[in-house]
């Protein structure tokens, strides 16, 4: 695959001063969010499916792994955990048995209901302190446009 050499000096190409930056606030922000997750008495890829789960009726596996950002590896001891705490709980699907549909228990729905918005109440000063509501916005247009460009292949590279 051939590559666009604009620059004679690759240390100087534009998206390099905001690689750095972007990385360092990506693990800034998992410091802190995995901490306080932690001070909950779950692990983040925990939180992260029980946030998923929450307010709905549940959903099979495949759906639950396409929703969060846990892999479809480690999402069946997660959701193990999960259910050994009482929080989940696996329903064989009616109409595909090699189908499972995971859902809240109630313990499980009082347990979301107390995590998610604790953990929103906690993160929230740090956006707020940095960003205000329009920037916010705006960034969060720009990154997803960024995650858009690296899902797509450029001419030339396989999917």
């Amino acid at each position: 695959m051939a590559t666009d050499r604009k620059s004679a000096d690759p240390g100087k190409e534009p998206f390099l001063k905001i690689l750095r930056p972007l990385v360092e606030t990506y693990f800034a922000f998992l410091g802190k969010a995995d901490r306080h997750i932690r001070s909950l008495g779950l692990t983040p890829s925990q939180f992260d499916v029980i946030v998923t789960l929450g307010d709905t009726k549940g959903m099979t596996c495949k759906e639950l792994s396409e929703k969060t950002l846990v892999t479809k590896g480690t999402l069946t001891g997660v959701l193990d955990r999960l259910a050994d705490k009482g929080l989940v709980e696996r329903i064989p699907s009616q109409e595909d048995r090699r189908s499972i549909f995971v859902r809240l228990t109630p313990k499980g729905e009082e347990r979301f209901k107390k995590v998610f918005p604790d953990q929103i109440y906690y993160m929230k000063p740090y956006f707020d302190r940095a960003l205000n509501g329009n920037q916010m916005k705006g960034l969060r247009e720009m990154l997803l446009q960024l995650k858009e460009s690296f899902e797509q292949p450029l001419k030339g590279e396989e999917k």
